[in-house]
């Protein structure tokens, strides 16, 4: 019997990476707390109060272990797009026009199966005439 062994994953947060998810969420939280405390200012007001809180807040939390990996996942995803070859018009077209020849295939393969099945049942079976 095979022993499976689950992946490591090493998470370590500091402190300081603590703090600062704290104080992102703290400040996003902020951010829609003062934009309706600023109810009786104007839209605009209280649109750059929410707007500037909440950059503050990301920017909290770019600073911090996780926003990094977050960035090097992104930058490692869009690396990994610049890869794919994608296929060109003709290919496309191709592939599509197989997929709905597929399709038809099968739905004229389960009607007649389903016809066939009716008689055999109906017909043959039960004897049932209609």
């Amino acid at each position: 019997m095979a022993t499976q062994t689950s992946p490591s994953v090493e998470t370590v947060t500091s402190g300081a990476d603590k703090a600062k998810l704290a104080v992102a969420g703290l400040l996003v939280v902020g951010a829609v707390v003062a934009f309706y405390m600023l109810g009786q200012q104007d839209l605009w007001v209280r649109i750059a109060a929410l707007v500037v809180l909440l950059i503050v807040a990301v920017s909290t939390f770019f600073t911090s272990e996780p926003g990094k990996q977050l960035i090097a996942y992104g930058q490692d995803s869009i690396r990994e797009v610049r890869k794919v070859v994608w296929p060109t018009r003709k290919e496309a077209l191709q592939m599509t026009a197989y997929v709905f020849a597929f399709v038809v295939v099968m739905a004229l393969f389960l009607w007649l199966t389903d016809k066939t099945l009716e008689w055999v049942l109906y017909d043959l079976i039960l004897g049932w005439k209609r």
